[in-house]
């Protein structure tokens, strides 16, 4: 992920939560999630070439476990907006067809076949100098960077074309999910 990553992976969440509002945020505010800045990984195999180092590494991060609720936080502090969070279980998200990874990015739920899919130990890699830049750093130069895009290629973000979701889409499920809940007037934790 970081500056320069065209899939919007995670480009979605700073220009998301940058945007401000409410913020769909997926799952459980405790579902772990990885990812690696593409720097700190170029920076890493560039180190291992020079150092004839082989083998099979895991080259995720962050070197401690990061949770869902800990990512998206982490990327409004680099942001003046006003965005609140309202947490909608995996659950509603797959009635709803909210597709993890895809529509709700970085994200994949904790459960059945992807239990461990974000749970991967990067020792290995660590222990031959992988290093991770600060959440705030990833963040923040991913953010600046999308400003630069051309217009198509911000519209085409805007309208969840390649990854994360249209306005209207995300509108559209948190209308759902407020309507099917006990307490209508509750828009779920908010942060």
């Amino acid at each position: 992920v970081g500056p320069r990553d065209p899939s919007d992976r995670f480009t979605y969440w700073p220009v998301r939560i940058d945007r401000g509002g409410e913020v769909m945020a997926p799952g459980d505010p405790t579902d772990p999630v990885q990812f690696i800045d593409a720097r700190d990984l170029a920076e890493w195999t560039i180190r291992m070439i020079e150092a004839k180092e082989t083998g099979t590494y895991n080259a995720t991060g962050p070197d401690k476990p990061l949770t869902v609720a800990e990512l998206l936080h982490g990327i409004k502090a680099v942001t003046t907006a006003g965005a609140q969070f309202t947490w909608v279980p995996a659950e509603f998200l797959a009635q709803q067809n909210v597709r993890p990874w895809r529509d709700m990015p970085v994200w994949v739920p904790p459960t059945g076949g992807s239990t461990g899919f974000a749970r991967r130990s990067m020792a290995k890699a660590v222990a031959k100098g992988l290093t991770h830049r600060p959440l705030a750093v990833t963040a923040k130069d991913t953010l600046d960077w999308a400003k630069t895009r051309t217009a198509e290629q911000q519209q085409a973000l805007a309208e969840g074309r390649v990854a994360g979701m249209s306005a209207a889409r995300e509108a559209e499920v948190l209308a759902a999910w407020r309507a099917g809940k006990p307490d209508a007037g509750s828009t779920g934790t908010k942060g």
